[in-house]
């Protein structure tokens, strides 16, 4: 029996639901728009990509993509899974990629069309070693020792000069955040190249753990073309720093691939330009594929956004990802899921309550150093919602012992209902 990649997409068009899935399939295997001499009965038998299942579902209500053929009007949309065969291409994302979510999306006969899932052979495992450290991993490199784990990003994103950037990891440090990172629009700017961003924030980091014992993760942002990103990550190393940060849509899977074989830290995936692909119902691909391969590629981190985020994504769809990046890949594959995007105290029993587990990672930006009090007051109001989610304690009650979360529900959700 072949070994296959299943590729589902979901299909709107004005033509035969079928014969255009077929016509896809043919497209990106063997075949072309006409009948060709040398594609033998023989050939399409062992490179033929096949239509394995049609699910009618309901429609969008969406118009058409630009370029659509058809009367909308008459519109069908349908759930469909093709089978690649490996031997097409390999187990090689790029070109897996090319064969799955090719031309396809150019097809005029289809006015939606994404690509939702990927069923992946084990002849992947064998290539793409993943994720080198997800949550066990991580938390080995932190003076933390359960989770979730809770954590910021610098703000403002841009802009800091080395002396106000490290008062900020100091501060945020001593107030006992368990990981930071880089916005990912740090990068190596002039005004604050990325070697000094590195001393800079060792060297805060160093001095509040002489100080305290607990010295927190920070995700520096290495993103780069490849070869200028494995040496970003090599100063990370050489200078004590526990993990480094990909944007991946940015740098590509291979690039991430070609990094996690150079690696020696855990890798914090940004999904940052996501919504390119993702964000609409009619054309793109969804985030369940996003994730896996960024796990395949060598992510420990991935975004999946929180709940009542700021950015697009229904709780439902958020949650949805969450699960992703939670549910075994190939029988392993474990990654950390991080919840970010608006996130404030508030939010605390909800998530805990909806997601079902603490192998979380939480990053608040503004919600932290938003707070009246600033970023220290921003991370005790945070550890304190958390604490009282993780031990059941009613929100309101543990706010009338914790001024700086009682400041924070009063910032930030001040006509929220403070349930636990």
């Amino acid at each position: 029996m072949k070994s296959v990649v299943q590729a589902v997409y979901e299909i709107e068009t004005t033509e035969d639901i079928g014969q255009l899935a077929a016509e896809i399939a043919g497209e990106q295997s063997s075949g072309t728009f006409v009948a060709l001499a040398r594609e033998t009965a023989e050939l399409r038998s062992r490179h033929s990509a096949e239509v394995v299942k049609i699910e009618e579902i309901e429609l969008s209500g969406h118009s058409p993509l630009p370029g659509a053929t058809g009367d909308w009007a008459q519109a069908k949309r349908a759930r469909v899974a093709i089978d690649f065969p490996l031997e097409n291409f390999g187990a090689s994302i790029p070109n897996l990629m090319a064969a799955v979510a090719g031309n396809l999306f150019e097809i005029t006969k289809a006015g939606a069309i994404r690509l939702v899932d990927l069923d992946l052979p084990c002849d992947f495992a064998r290539r793409y070693p993943g994720p080198q450290f997800g949550w066990e991993g991580t938390l080995e490199r932190m003076t933390t020792e359960s989770g979730p784990l809770l954590g910021t990003i610098v703000k403002p994103s841009i802009g800091l000069g080395p002396d106000a950037l490290g008062e900020l990891v100091t501060e945020l440090a001593r107030a006992g955040i368990d990981f930071i990172k880089d916005d990912e629009l740090q990068g190596n700017p002039e005004y604050f190249p990325f070697a000094e961003r590195v001393r800079v924030v060792t060297g805060a980091l160093d001095r509040v753990a002489d100080e305290t014992g607990h010295r927190p993760m920070y995700a520096f942002n290495i993103t780069d073309d490849v070869e200028r990103m494995v040496a970003n990550h090599d100063l990370v190393r050489t200078h004590g720093g526990t993990c480094v940060m990909v944007t991946v849509n940015a740098v590509g899977y291979s690039s991430l691939s070609y990094l996690r074989e150079r690696c020696d830290l855990p890798i914090h995936g940004h999904r940052a330009m996501i919504g390119a692909y993702a964000r609409s119902p009619q054309v793109g691909i969804d985030f369940c594929v996003f994730q896996k391969l960024a796990r395949l590629s060598g992510a420990d981190h991935i975004h999946t956004n929180g709940l009542r985020n700021k950015f697009y994504g229904s709780d439902e769809e958020i949650l949805a990802a969450i699960n992703a990046v939670r549910t075994p890949l190939l029988g392993g594959y474990g990654a950390v899921p991080v919840l970010s995007s608006g996130q404030t105290p508030d939010l605390a029993h909800e998530t805990y309550a909806r997601v079902g587990a603490d192998e979380l990672l939480v990053l608040a930006g503004g919600g932290i150093h938003g707070h009246p009090g600033g970023s220290a007051a921003g991370v005790r109001a945070m550890r304190a919602a958390w604490d009282a989610a993780l031990e059941g304690v009613d929100l309101k009650v543990r706010a009338a012992e914790v001024p700086e979360l009682a400041a924070a529900l009063t910032k930030f959700r001040p006509t929220a209902t403070m349930a636990s």
